[in-house]
């Protein structure tokens, strides 16, 4: 077994010329790669390296195409991120230390957390997508944010040709963003995360309304994490798509952030705007509400539009190529900024 393992990783990944991608985009978008390759241990990027792939094609990181819009066919040559396996790699009376490979499907990652016990992603069920890429974004759901949780990372230096350990504060986490997004843009290739969970004495996260509601309804007045888990995947499914029915990349646009004066402005001429306060003091307001103000809620533009139960998402009926969405994407930002003077700011990337 473990010659086998072995021989695995010593083994040049195999490089695809012209390769459909719409099978790895949750947007089931059209786009042909000029070059493609998957990797399946972190050893095979060293292997990549060594023969020039990075430094002469600049691969595009891909994990579970699901915060992506292919706008064309890729410039880039993609680099499938497939690494696998959850390890325990620290573990006292009150909290734990679980590794996942960056490859690790995030949903699966929740689900081995809450059978095994452990408390702090509960909350965030059901978001689409790779363990790799939930730093990158610092995914977050209902009251909770992956940096909360978060204990390090490994990545591969595409320009080095080395791996590097980050902490927390390396990682310089914001709103939906990361130090990945800005100096190790394009630079980085997640191979591995560390998450920190407790064991016992679980703080759980029910203050997000629809949370409360669903408890209220079940009668749960003491919940647990199996609890928070299924209300989070029973709200998820009646709000949001599944991929394999329609094409969609969840959430396209992050919530605007306003200061006070902003909002209170924004408030007196719409007084049932919902909104949340963030922890520095400004307010952050649901874009969905914004869209669908606006009149986009499951509307249809061609062979795009927006999902009826959450005008949030942009949604594929079919045939829309990547364009048609950018498309209609960029009306939307402009009807919410001539309605409410709001700039949207899109959370998928969108890939040239």
């Amino acid at each position: 077994m473990a010659a086998a393992e072995s021989d695995k990783r010593e083994q040049t990944p195999v490089i695809q010329e012209n390769v459909n991608l719409r099978p790895y985009n949750t947007l089931s978008i059209e786009a042909v790669a000029d070059l493609f390759t998957e990797v399946r241990h972190k050893d095979e990027l060293e292997i990549l390296f060594r023969n020039g792939f990075f430094q002469k094609h600049d691969p595009f990181i891909l994990g579970g195409g699901s915060n992506i819009l292919f706008r064309d066919n890729p410039a880039r040559a993609i680099l499938k991120n497939s690494i696998g396996g959850i390890e325990t790699v620290y573990e006292d009376d009150s909290a734990i230390q679980i590794c996942a490979g960056a490859g690790v499907v995030w949903h699966d990652l929740v689900k081995y957390a809450v059978q095994s016990g452990l408390g702090g992603i509960e909350n965030l069920a059901l978001i689409p997508g790779t363990t790799g890429a939930a730093p990158i974004q610092n995914i977050g759901a209902y009251g909770v944010e992956l940096e909360q949780v978060f204990s390090s990372l490994e990545y591969f230096d595409t320009e080095r040709g080395k791996f590097v350990t980050l902490s927390h504060n390396d990682c310089r986490f914001g709103y939906r963003d990361s130090i990945f997004k800005h100096e190790l843009k394009n630079k980085a290739v997640v191979t591995s995360v560390t998450l920190q969970l407790t064991k016992n004495n679980h703080r759980l996260n029910t203050e997000y309304y629809a949370l409360r509601e669903w408890l209220k309804e079940k009668g749960i007045t003491n919940p647990g994490i199996p609890d928070l888990f299924e209300a989070v995947v029973d709200i998820r499914r009646s709000k949001l798509p599944d991929p394999e029915d329609i094409g969609n990349a969840g959430s396209f646009f992050k919530n605007p952030v306003l200061d006070q004066n902003t909002f209170e402005r924004l408030q007196k001429e719409y007084p049932d705007v919902p909104s949340f306060e963030t922890d520095d003091g400004r307010v952050k307001v649901p874009a969905g509400w914004l869209i669908e103000q606006c009149g986009w809620k499951g509307k249809k533009v061609g062979n795009a539009g927006t999902y009826r139960n959450q005008a949030l998402v942009i949604v594929n009926f079919g045939s829309a190529t990547g364009e048609e969405i950018f498309e209609l994407s960029k009306k939307i930002q402009e009807s919410v900024k001539q309605k409410f003077g709001i700039g949207l700011m899109p959370e998928v990337t969108i890939v040239d």
